[in-house]
């Protein structure tokens, strides 16, 4: 296994004011690392145990030894995250293992409370009250005779007391009935409402997968984005935290959104240098 390294502080291609702090190693070991109480906002996905072909971790652990394992490194989760911290975990699941998030969540459950639940919506057709249809977002089919194809995957937003206050509005939509701004009190005047728990952010159309997608399992910059700012506080005040960093889509939105101080981990080297190459940093020697 890889030995943490630590990324020296040179001046990034980008004006980023975001302090990095990234790994190459286990998030495990990493983790032990850090302070108690230290990191006030994690956005991760780790690997789904759905046999998904990464470059250096295998993804074919048995259940037993994968919730075993999730719940190791969610402990270490808890110990650094702050009493007014919240803990975003994106996990999906697949027609051969569909029960896997709803075990990962309920073996955390001596953890964390489950505050909310959302759904990030990759795919989705509206009807129109004039019967047609709208077709939005990307989605892997599935030729089955028994299976739906799957256009979601879950987003768990858990927190040590489950009384976590949120920014609803930050991530919040216009009305559709404008005459609503005026009609609720709770509106103050503006024109937003709370989006609800389902999340429609679709992949980016790619031309180069090699290119575009290097990695076989990334989520959006901007499912990250939502989730820092329906966290709330002063992002240059924030400390952000991403145990599997993959290609730094999660640091990506740190630095856009001016969060003060992001830590990542990664055990692959292949994965790490793309995320500093987007990052605009320099690869480790």
């Amino acid at each position: 296994m890889a030995e943490n390294r630590y990324l020296p502080g040179l001046e990034p291609a980008f004006p980023w004011t975001t302090r990095f702090q990234l790994h190459l190693g286990d998030c495990l070991e990493g983790m032990r690392r850090l302070p108690d109480e230290s990191i006030d906002l994690v956005v991760t996905s780790p690997p789904y145990n759905l046999d998904i072909g990464y470059g250096t971790y295998h993804d074919n652990l048995d259940d037993e030894a994968y919730l075993g394992w999730s719940v190791d490194w969610a402990k270490e989760v808890k110990r650094l995250l702050k009493p007014s911290g919240s803990f975003f975990l994106n996990v999906g699941s697949s027609p051969a293992n569909p029960w896997m998030p709803h075990a990962l969540v309920l073996a955390l459950r001596p953890l964390f409370h489950l505050q909310n639940t959302i759904h990030w919506i990759k795919s989705i057709t509206v009807e129109t009250r004039e019967g047609d249809s709208i077709s939005a977002g990307h989605f892997k089919p599935i030729n089955s005779p028994r299976f739906l194809n799957d256009c979601h995957e879950f987003l768990f937003h858990l927190t040590k007391t489950g009384k976590v206050p949120v920014d609803r509005i930050a991530v919040g939509v216009p009305y559709a009935d404008k005459s609503n701004i005026g009609r609720w009190s709770h509106t103050g005047g503006r024109d937003k409402r709370c989006r609800g728990n389902n999340w429609f952010i679709p992949y980016e159309t790619i031309k180069s997968r090699s290119k575009d997608r290097p990695h076989p399992a990334t989520f959006p910059v901007e499912l990250a984005r939502k989730c820092l700012r329906l966290h709330g506080g002063d992002p240059p005040s924030l400390h952000m935290l991403d145990p599997f960093l993959g290609i730094g889509h999660a640091a990506i939105a740190a630095a856009e959104e001016g969060v003060g101080e992001f830590t990542g981990f990664e055990i692959d080297e292949t994965y790490l240098g793309e995320a500093l190459e987007r990052l605009g940093l320099p690869p480790q020697n």
